[in-house]
């Protein structure tokens, strides 16, 4: 896991994925690029900490940060959207954010995790356009097609859209958030939350193994090991990327490690009484 006190140590090299995708984040916290014809699409900006490092790879690439067009987030926390609000000073992107993380975006609700990871959330913004199940994101030939995952937080989309690579279509697939940190007991109860978002995420789980996805991107590395399969790229395998296997894989991963969570913390709490 990567170093939550220290972001902007966890550099990666960027590389592409496929023809117009490309992973431009660094190891604490995952950033895509799309590429078309009328511009670029990015899918979280990471900490504020490390925005300058998501710029740098954007550049690396041959790309100009300035020609992105959208940011799309995946959820409404500060590692995913903490250097939104200077990168769309920098660049006048428009952003897009699940309806139900609105509030956490422009900092109404203190539920960004922020002082959770040891930083203050200074950076709130106001987003563009407000996601719900179903939407299509449309720029040049892309076509996002987003899907209301709740759970992780309330606002969690998940995205999907095709890409090619030596001359086939591929289907691109991303959860939005997995992490059972904010649907544990200590943190549904210090701020009030309901603890239905448990059930809204195994629900969710289940409706997007119908979901066709050839790659799998995740919004941190070690969803989808993003840092192991670009160094067998780098070693001269061809595209471990393209795995129609791992999809279904990670999702009954996800559940396996929610429900081992919140049996670990049942247990613990038996041992208190």
């Amino acid at each position: 896991m990567a170093n939550m006190n220290t972001p902007w140590t966890e550099y990666m090299e960027p590389f592409k994925i496929a023809d117009n995708l490309y992973f431009v984040g660094c190891y604490a916290a995952s950033s895509h690029l799309i590429t078309t014809s009328e511009g670029h699409i990015l899918i979280d900006t990471g900490y504020p900490q490390n925005l300058y490092q998501v710029i740098d790879n954007i550049y690396k690439l041959g790309f100009n940060p300035h020609d992105i067009k959208y940011i799309v987030h995946s959820h409404g926390h500060y590692d995913h959207l903490g250097g939104t609000k200077a990168l769309v000073e920098l660049t006048g992107a428009k952003t897009f954010i699940g309806a139900d993380d609105r509030e956490y975006a422009n900092g109404t609700l203190d539920l960004t995790w922020a002082k959770e990871l040891g930083f203050e959330y200074y950076e709130a913004f106001e987003p563009d356009v407000l996601l719900h199940d179903g939407d299509v994101i449309r720029l040049g030939e892309v076509e996002i097609t987003t899907l209301s995952t709740p759970g992780h937080t309330p606002g969690t989309m998940s995205f999907f859209f095709n890409t090619t690579y030596e001359g086939k279509t591929y289907r691109v697939g991303t959860h939005g958030g997995v992490g059972p940190n904010s649907m544990m007991t200590w943190f549904l109860n210090q701020y009030g939350l309901s603890f239905d978002c448990r059930e809204k995420f195994l629900a969710g789980l289940e409706r997007l193994k119908g979901e066709k996805v050839d790659i799998f991107i995740g919004n941190h590395v070690w969803n989808n090991d993003t840092k192991g399969r670009y160094e067998r790229m780098m070693a001269g395998e061809k595209n471990p990327f393209i795995d129609p296997e791992e999809w279904g894989k990670f999702l009954d991963r996800c559940k396996n490690n929610l429900l081992t969570q919140l049996k670990k913390e049942e247990e613990e709490s038996n041992k208190s009484y």
